[in-house]
């Protein structure tokens, strides 16, 4: 059954112009083309891949975040409280008035210790600041890899600098090793960030995230098997080149390098705005949508293509405003904001943590809001109010 709907799947009419078949791609003649098998080796690659980052995370990215001068600040740990635990991991870490009230009841605490130890709590589940920069540098040094390397692999191919020639002979183009070894790296990192997606650094946009690395595995995986490879190289690119700019932002933003995070940032949005609303529209839509119709009459795998290209340019327009955002702000106020995909940290003040400490001891916890507030008549002048004396 299952090789009934895998060959019912891949019927050569809805992948490829209907002229020809999968049997018109078998290597022949020392000209090796693409086969959806060779990407099995992205499944051992994957966890390599994964092994490696947290390799590097450790002994590179650490060390030298805390030679940059990224330091962790103190953050006030949440004492021990079963009743709270449960509450924040099964229902919710952001209680509303009647469950903080419900909940200070349940453990004879106040609202407003309740409320701090939820603060302190949430700000515990935030990842700290030498992780960011770590998983940035990670990311970094495998973009500058990514964009470097795929560059020289198609420096003197011609669709680069004429996207038309993309669809001279298709489908039937021959595979290059460094083009293979190009997808198929690319192909490992976004299945490794699916992987360890719950232990990255979440931000408010996780769900696009998610849905950017799904199409863009969508998108490798068919552009692979269907032979789409000189097109997929061109959105490979122009994606790499502004992640390169952005992850050197962010690592100058945790070190606190004010001057290198700004121009860093200013790089990156003209780069990011210039190559995804300008190239990318301009060179591999209008040739995917147009040029290709000079060779075949639209299929499926047409249509499906410029649907995953389509969504990842929705995504660009989202995280282009975003940007501009952020742009404008800097411009305005002269220094880099809180990115703001990013929860930002609750500050706790210094009363929080003695009430904190004390709790976590077993002693009584008093503030000064813990007394009532003398009643001040309106009519008394301030001699008169200094001067009365509460009675009995």
């Amino acid at each position: 059954m299952l090789t009934c709907l895998y060959d019912q799947f891949w019927k050569h009419e809805y992948w490829i112009p209907s002229q020809f078949s999968w049997a018109d791609m078998e290597d022949s003649n020392g000209v090796i083309y693409a086969h959806p098998k060779d990407l099995l080796a992205v499944i051992p690659l994957t966890f390599i891949i994964i092994i490696v980052r947290y390799s590097f995370e450790r002994v590179i990215g650490l060390p030298l975040g805390r030679l940059m001068g990224v330091h962790d600040g103190r953050r006030i740990k949440a004492f021990h409280n079963p009743i709270l635990e449960s509450f924040f991991r099964s229902q919710s870490h952001n209680p509303k008035e009647a469950q903080l009230n419900d909940l200070a009841t349940q453990c004879s605490l106040s609202a407003r210790q309740v409320q701090r130890w939820f603060r302190c709590r949430r700000n515990q589940e935030r990842p700290l600041l030498s992780k960011k920069f770590s998983e940035a540098c990670w990311k970094f040094i495998v973009y500058s890899f990514f964009f470097f390397g795929g560059f020289l692999a198609i420096y003197n191919e011609p669709w680069l600098w004429k996207a038309k020639e993309c669809w001279e002979g298709f489908p039937k183009q021959p595979l290059k090793y460094a083009i293979y070894w190009w997808y198929l790296l690319e192909f490992g990192f976004y299945l490794s960030l699916i992987i360890t997606l719950s232990f990255d650094v979440k931000r408010k946009d996780f769900r696009e995230q998610i849905i950017h690395h799904f199409s863009t595995i969508t998108l490798i995986y068919f552009s692979y098997c269907s032979n789409y490879i000189r097109i997929g190289t061109l959105v490979m690119l122009i994606h790499d080149v502004s992640d390169v700019f952005l992850e050197a932002g962010k690592m100058f933003n945790y070190a606190q390098w004010n001057k290198s995070s700004g121009t860093t940032f200013t790089i990156f949005t003209v780069i990011f705005i210039f190559s995804r609303l300008v190239i990318l529209p301009y060179k591999v839509l209008y040739t995917t949508i147009y040029d290709s119709m000079a060779y075949y009459e639209p299929f499926f795998g047409y249509y499906f293509s410029n649907a995953l290209l389509f969504i990842l340019q929705a995504l660009n327009i989202y995280w282009s405003f975003l940007i501009l955002q952020m742009f404008f702000k800097f411009a305005i106020m002269g220094k880099m904001q809180k990115d703001v995909r990013s929860d930002i940290e609750e500050q706790c003040t210094s009363d929080e943590q003695s009430e904190t400490e004390q709790q976590k001891n077993g002693s009584p916890v008093m503030s000064l809001e813990a007394f009532p507030k003398p009643k001040v008549s309106e009519g008394l002048s301030p001699t008169k109010r200094h001067r009365q004396v509460p009675t009995t």
